[in-house]
């Protein structure tokens, strides 16, 4: 008896046994208001929903994420600033969210009613105001799927400040990536059996996460709309994207030590989300339709004939053309990145405008000496040193003049605003009458 008794004490007393548990991880990033397909029939949100629902038949270790950029991009989004689309989004069954930087796109107190909205936990660690104190209400959320305690940290690129403008963002601001979500990992070790970093990071960022963070298993993430052919790793360390627009849904399948806390084994794949393959979701439909019904009689009216296709990069230069043209200016600067869509043969409607230039940007212009152009607008073109020049660039432009994609260089004052860049482009086009001859 006495040896039985002690036996028993020590199998109490010992570790128990390392599991191998399932977890299977359902993502999408940077969807961007695409409520309908796009050109190419891919995506649209009542599509996307029954691919989601496919997925997650029958399957008992699924959670869903979403890293950022839910909304701006549509006229329904624009609009509305992006609250039917959080509406509609709640139809997916999201299991946790982060911010991306165009939830900003409407001021931050916008945001707040998005966090409101969502029927699923919203985390972002380093997002704070000025007094210090965390965006969100929460740095990360614990899942409990499986029998598996999974924690899902939320992050914001660095990069925000220069991709919204101090009007919008007053004084919310990121802390440093590395350092910040660290700290939230260390803090919750104890209570999980797996970390997820859910980030809304450009590429060098996603590389220092892999580089530098041995304690981040696995990081689902957003951002660049391109997504990856196939997912990144480092000493058994995995992290994944999918393309934007919603044209694909990715299906991470791990195997979770859960003494080691990280995968054993894992697997990635990229779903498609073809429009002329699946059947929709007729929830989702429904209210996609009843939203696009809603701007239908503003933005489906015909504008102009284009011949031909225009790429993001040509469309860069129309835009370009359409503000020398229509503010008399000597020179114009659009950034790439706030080309939002190409300019497709045929009929245009006003929506395709509303596409490409989703943002409330306005134009403004400014004189400035020859030897004072930036480089990135004159492009090689001979200027005089001594003559004063005009240049129209969008306001976010001007606000955000020192960064790479924009004008390289800083002091340059646009004190006069022209209008609406939207507008502007609508007029230049609807005087074109056809592009591309």
């Amino acid at each position: 008896m006495f040896r039985r008794t002690i036996s028993l004490a020590l199998l109490a007393c010992a570790p128990l046994a390392a599991e191998i548990r399932s977890l299977t991880i359902l993502h999408t990033n940077d969807v961007h208001a695409r409520l309908l397909p796009l050109e190419n029939r891919n995506g649209g949100f009542a599509y996307l929903a029954a691919v989601i629902r496919r997925e997650r038949a029958g399957c008992t270790d699924c959670i869903l994420l979403n890293a950022g950029d839910l909304v701006q991009g549509t006229p329904v989004s624009t609009i509305f600033h992006g609250l039917p689309v959080y509406q509609i989004a709640n139809l997916f069954g999201y299991s946790a969210a982060t911010l991306g930087n165009h939830e900003f796109d409407y001021g931050w107190p916008q945001v707040r009613t998005f966090m409101d909205t969502a029927n699923y936990p919203v985390v972002t660690a380093n997002l704070a105001n000025g007094a210090g104190r965390l965006f969100t209400a929460k740095p990360y959320v614990i899942l409990t799927v499986n029998q598996l305690r999974v924690a899902v940290i939320g992050a914001m690129t660095e990069d925000l400040n220069i991709l919204s403008t101090s009007k919008l963002l007053e004084d919310v601001h990121t802390l440093p990536l590395v350092e910040t979500v660290r700290k939230y990992a260390a803090e919750v070790r104890g209570q999980a059996d797996l970390i997820v970093l859910l980030a809304h990071i450009t590429g060098p960022e996603e590389q220092r996460v892999l580089e530098t963070m041995p304690e981040i298993p696995v990081a689902v993430t957003g951002h660049i709309h391109s997504g990856l052919t196939e997912a990144m790793s480092r000493n058994g360390r995995v992290l994944v994207r999918v393309k934007g627009y919603g044209e694909e849904l990715g299906r991470l399948e791990l195997k979770v030590d859960t003494e080691k806390k990280a995968p054993v084994s894992w697997t990635w794949k990229r779903i498609p989300v073809d429009s002329t393959r699946v059947e929709p979701a007729a929830d989702v439909a429904r209210e996609v339709q009843r939203w696009e019904d809603e701007v239908a009689a503003r933005v489906d009216r015909p504008l102009a004939v284009s011949k031909r296709r225009f790429a993001k990069a040509e469309v860069k230069r129309l835009i370009e053309q359409a503000l020398c043209q229509e503010t008399g200016a000597n020179f114009a600067f659009m950034n790439l990145g706030g080309v939002r869509d190409i300019v497709p043969q045929g009929q245009l409607l006003e929506r395709n405008i509303w596409n490409i230039m989703p943002f409330d940007n306005r134009v403004v212009v400014g004189t400035f000496k020859g030897r004072d152009l930036p480089a990135v607008v004159t492009g090689g073109r001979k200027v005089e040193p001594d003559r004063e020049y005009t240049l129209a660039v969008s306001d976010f432009t001007a606000a955000n003049q020192g960064s790479a994609e924009n004008l390289r260089t800083t002091g340059l004052k646009f004190p006069n605003d022209v209008g609406l860049m939207r507008d502007l482009l609508m007029d230049w086009f609807r005087k074109k009458k056809t592009i591309g001859d």
